[in-house]
């Protein structure tokens, strides 16, 4: 059993003890299944509701803390049986708001520092490619003009075709666009054409007007992408086909529109009924949380945006909508 899972087990366990001494002291004879039923809806209920693993504050800790729950568990044998016994109940119930909310704290600060990592990777990387573009591009303007010197025209021609093709990819994402969101734009590029899918930008305008905080964008961009390319992947090795996804950014009737599509496999309807409205649903397989979509929601939510998504035709499409107001 995981070390998580134990922990759940064992918080209903003493859950249970806790609720059947203070039944007690009511003279209520409960059978023991009769008790534990309640306390195992509630830790079912926070379990599912948890989106983080609640090891995260280390082995020490947790063992501190199942120290002081078994310390209370002791007073009950070590006292008379009173209506004092409600007090152990009341400091349980504090320590595992503590443990909860705590865990809660350090799982969203150990994410947000990973996201500002990658974030500096990101951006690192975009600036190396624009840095060594610019390095090499009095060379190319020899070459063509050589070439053009010497009559060669169709070889200039199909050199300068050449070369716009190779900054193509640079310049969808990085025009107009704040470091952040040009990192991840310009990674997410890359990783699609490196797994052989077919990805179109179509801008009217930089994502970077959208209304929305450096650290939320990459958030919900960066899910966006990197869960179209992920079902691309899927739907290539079945398909055995080049795969298509692309990013459309307009501005309608004080609206932004966001819709990003791309080819998907078949989703079961269990997942797709929850899809985007709660933490834990994913098609990824073993070591996804499932976290990414409930996230995006939670920004559009939280910026009085609205979110659809359809899927059809083994084509998943999500269309968010932005006011735009700052």
């Amino acid at each position: 059993m995981k070390a998580t899972h134990l922990y759940w087990v064992l918080l209903a366990a003493i859950g249970t003890i806790h609720l059947e001494f203070l039944l007690i002291n009511l003279s209520w004879d409960v059978p023991v299944y009769l008790v534990s039923l309640p306390v195992i809806v509630m830790v079912y209920y926070l379990y599912k509701r948890t989106r983080f693993d609640i090891n995260i504050i280390g082995l020490r800790w947790n063992l501190i803390l199942l120290a002081l729950q078994l310390l209370l568990v002791s007073l009950y044998f070590a006292v008379d049986q009173s209506w004092a016994t409600f007090v152990p109940l009341l400091i349980f119930m504090g320590l595992e708001a503590i443990h909860i909310n705590g865990s809660r704290k350090i799982f969203d600060l150990t994410r947000s520092v990973r996201e500002y990592e990658e974030q500096q990777e990101q951006i690192n990387e975009t600036f190396r490619v624009v840095r060594g573009e610019r390095h090499e591009f009095l060379k190319h303007v020899s070459a063509v003009h050589f070439m053009l010197e010497n009559g060669k025209e169709k070889e200039a021609k199909h050199y300068l075709d050449n070369l716009v093709d190779g900054y193509e990819e640079t310049n969808l994402s990085i025009k107009g666009e704040r470091g952040v969101v040009a990192g991840v734009l310009h990674q997410m590029y890359r990783r699609a054409q490196q797994n052989g899918i077919s990805i179109v930008y179509d801008l009217d305008l930089p994502l970077s007007t959208l209304p929305v905080s450096d650290s939320n964008m990459v958030t919900l961009i960066g899910n966006l992408l990197s869960n179209s390319i992920d079902a691309c992947e899927e739907w290539q090795k079945h398909h055995k086909e080049q795969a298509v996804m692309t990013l459309q950014f307009y501005k309608r009737s004080g609206l932004y529109l966001l819709v990003c599509k791309n080819n998907c496999l078949p989703i079961p309807t269990p997942i797709l009924d929850e899809l985007y409205h709660s933490y834990g649903h994913t098609t990824k397989g073993e070591g996804h949380e499932g976290l990414g979509t409930k996230m995006v929601m939670d920004i559009v939510e939280a910026h009085q945006g609205f979110l659809d998504f359809v899927y059809r035709d083994e084509e998943f499409t999500v269309k968010i909508k932005i006011p735009a107001i700052r």
